[in-house]
């Protein structure tokens, strides 16, 4: 089993690393692989809303929203962390999963999934809630922590030195790879996905 994480910071090495990283360390010692997709610090598009989605993901290809769907499809569950500004994640992030779940939210369905946020003070509780509506969206049961999933760190390395923070990824990442374990111990069971419902979608006109 594998868990796909995606990183909304423009630092590789930052605190939100740090903390995704520390989610890692732990999924390994509960047997599950993991893999780190850094947005980077170039400009990512937003969605238009265009309606040019196809089978292959976003009709844009200049940035790694498609190759993210594409490994989100093999992926059994998914970390979104994000630096906080001025009390919301990273528009960089936003933008990225706007478009990957708006054309590959078939990728992302009835897997689990949390969001990581990290901030030097505040904000990181308004950031976090923002991340965690593609999972409620998207039939995704979301994987909690003994703490809101938060670190707090300025410059880089300050991450490390919130032990209540890292404490909390740990049991994130050992929460994460419980349920993942339960739904794969379900599908051998035979125990199918549910049928839901989605022809119906209302428009009101006022």
């Amino acid at each position: 089993m594998k868990v796909l994480m995606l990183s909304g910071s423009p630092k590789p090495n930052g605190n939100t690393a740090a903390a995704l990283n520390e989610v890692g360390r732990q999924l390994q010692k509960e047997g599950i692989e993991y893999e780190i997709v850094n947005i980077g610090g170039q400009p990512v598009r937003d969605c238009i809303g265009c309606g040019q989605c196809s089978e292959k993901g976003c009709i844009f290809t200049d940035d790694g929203v498609n190759e993210f769907i594409a490994k989100a499809e093999a992926a059994d569950g998914f970390v979104f962390g994000t630096p906080v500004y001025y009390a919301h994640p990273s528009g960089r992030i936003l933008s990225f999963l706007d478009r990957a779940f708006y054309s590959g939210g078939r990728a992302f369905r009835f897997k689990p999934g949390a969001c990581v946020a990290v901030a030097r003070r505040g904000g990181n509780s308004a950031a976090f809630d923002c991340l965690n509506k593609y999972f409620g969206i998207s039939q995704m049961p979301v994987a909690g922590s003994t703490y809101w999933n938060m670190v707090h760190g300025c410059v880089p390395g300050e991450a490390a030195l919130d032990e209540e923070g890292m404490q909390t990824m740990r049991n994130l990442a050992r929460n994460l790879a419980w349920m993942m374990k339960c739904f794969e111990a379900g599908k051998n069971a035979g125990i199918s996905l549910p049928e839901t419902e989605t022809g119906s979608r209302t428009n009101f006109i006022r």
